[in-house]
């Protein structure tokens, strides 16, 4: 009986994709479950609601972005062949950021902080589509 440890390795990692692929399916249809209670929910604070919370009716688009943007990531990553894709990411950090700007806009210290966040963002985002182009090319 001879033990091929290569083999293992490979049934064992084969293993842990569907694993984890299983579990980005089912990620993926309680994201969207939570996007379409959103779009309810924003369609009802605009339509039903009697005040103007401008604040929080952005607050409630943004989250929009977050679950919609995390939906992305995770169909990217299906669709380039099981690697997620470091600028989707990168959206998702800076809608974060933003949304915390937006939701605690009382100091402006921190707005500045987190302002700086936003470009260090952009910043790796344009060196990681340039990265992508040279590898492209």
């Amino acid at each position: 009986m001879n033990f091929d440890g290569k083999k293992y390795i490979t049934r064992i990692a084969k293993m842990l994709r569907l694993l984890l692929n299983s579990a980005l399916v089912v990620l993926g249809i309680v994201l969207a479950y939570c996007l379409a209670k959103e779009v309810i929910y924003i369609f009802l604070m605009i339509v039903a609601n009697g005040h103007h919370d401008y604040y929080a009716l952005i607050q409630e688009i943004l989250v929009f972005f977050l679950y919609f943007e995390f939906i992305s990531l995770v169909v990217k990553y299906f669709e380039s062949d099981y690697h997620f894709p470091l600028d989707y990411f990168i959206y998702i950090g800076i809608t974060a950021v933003i949304r915390i700007i937006i939701t605690n806009h009382g100091s402006p210290v921190n707005s500045l902080i987190l302002s700086g966040a936003i470009v260090v963002l952009l910043v790796a985002l344009v060196i990681v589509k340039r990265n992508n182009l040279d590898d492209n090319k």
